[in-house]
C-alpha cells in the first residue's frame, strides 16, 4: 500500500469530562495518514480533498464540543428528543450539563485520552473516503510549550457558530509583559489560578447552591443552537463581568495584573488555542485610545 500524510492538519478545541480534573478545556493537533491503493489519478488522495474533507469530518465530529467517557463508571446520560443531559461524578463533586446533541461528543471509552480517541475517529473517517483508501492512522496530541499556559472551558452565547456551546474548551499559551518585560512568574501564577476552569459571564449565573457540602454554580442561555445548561462546583468557576471571547479576557488579566504593578505597562498575549489569540496592553497607549 502507498501512504499520503499531512501533518497538523486540523486543531481540536474541545473540552471533556474528567474524574480528577473536572471539566478539562483542550487543544489537540491532528495529523494524519492515508493507507491505500493509487487511484486513477496516481493519488492515494486528493491532498485538496484531504484539508478540506478530512478536516471539516474532523471539525464536526469533535471541535468545539463537550466529549463524554461513557464508559466511565461516572458517566450518566439522559436524552429527551434531541437535548441531551449529562451527569458526571468527580473527586470534587458533580458536572451536569443539558445542550443540544449536536453541541456534545459520545464516546464509549473509560476516558477521553487521545489513544482512546484515535480509533473512534479513525473509524469515523474511514466511513466516508474512498474504497481505495484501507486505513486512517491519525496522531493526536497538544502543542508544545516553553511556559506558562491554562486550559478553560467557556461558552459564547453571542456567537452565532459553534463557539456558542456552553462547555467548549482551550488549552492555551500566555505571555506577560510588564514595561516590555517578559515576567514569567506572573504567566505563572496567573495560569495557575486557571488551571481546569469554568470562566463564566455573571449574567449567565441562574443560581447557587449547596449540594451534600459542596457549593455549585449553574448557568444557563439560550442560543441559536439551542437550549444550554452547566452546573458544577464554585471552585472550578471564574466570573467575570464581560462575555469571554478571548479579547476581553486578555483585557481582564491586563487590568487585574495592572493593579498589582502601579505606574508600569502591563501587556498580555492571550492565546486561544494554537496560533491565535488576543492582545491586550493597560493602560491603553495613547494612540489607540485615540
Amino acid at each position: 500500500m502507498q501512504a499520503l500524510f499531512v501533518n497538523q492538519l486540523s486543531t481540536l478545541d474541545f473540552s471533556y469530562l474528567c474524574p480528577e480534573r473536572g471539566l478539562v478545556g483542550e487543544t489537540w493537533l491532528v495529523d494524519v495518514t492515508l493507507w491505500g491503493e493509487l487511484n486513477a489519478q496516481g493519488m492515494v488522495f486528493d491532498f485538496g480533498h484531504v484539508k478540506k474533507q478530512i478536516k471539516a469530518s474532523l471539525d464536526s465530529l469533535s471541535d468545539h464540543r463537550l466529549l463524554i467517557p461513557l464508559g466511565a463508571p461516572q458517566t450518566t446520560v439522559d436524552q429527551h428528543h434531541e437535548q441531551l443531559t449529562i451527569r458526571f461524578r468527580t473527586n470534587d463533586g458533580l458536572i451536569t450539563c443539558s445542550a443540544p446533541a449536536q453541541a456534545m461528543l459520545l464516546v464509549d471509552v473509560p476516558a477521553i485520552t487521545p489513544r482512546l480517541l484515535k480509533p473512534f475517529l479513525e473509524s469515523a473517517l474511514l466511513e466516508e473516503l474512498p474504497d481505495n483508501v484501507a486505513r486512517v492512522d491519525l496522531r493526536l496530541y497538544p502543542q508544545t510549550i516553553e511556559g506558562a499556559y491554562y486550559h478553560y472551558s467557556h461558552g459564547l452565547k453571542k456567537h452565532h457558530g459553534d463557539c456558542q456551546r456552553i462547555a467548549h474548551g482551550h488549552r492555551s499559551m500566555l505571555q506577560v509583559f510588564v514595561d516590555e518585560q517578559r515576567d514569567q512568574a506572573l504567566e505563572a501564577l496567573w495560569a495557575d489560578q486557571w488551571r481546569d476552569i469554568y470562566i463564566a459571564t455573571q449574567e449567565d449565573l441562574l443560581e447557587t447552591f449547596t449540594d451534600d457540602g459542596i457549593d455549585y454554580h449553574r448557568f444557563g442561555y439560550t442560543a441559536n443552537q439551542g437550549e444550554f445548561e452547566i452546573s458544577l462546583p464554585c471552585a472550578s468557576c471564574y466570573l467575570i463581568a464581560t462575555d469571554s471571547t478571548v479579547e476581553l479576557l486578555a483585557n481582564h488579566m491586563a487590568t487585574r495584573l495592572s493593579e498589582h504593578q502601579p505606574g508600569k505597562t502591563v501587556r498580555v498575549v492571550a492565546f486561544e488555542g494554537v496560533n491565535k489569540g488576543a492582545i491586550a496592553t493597560f493602560p491603553e497607549p495613547a494612540s489607540a485610545a485615540n
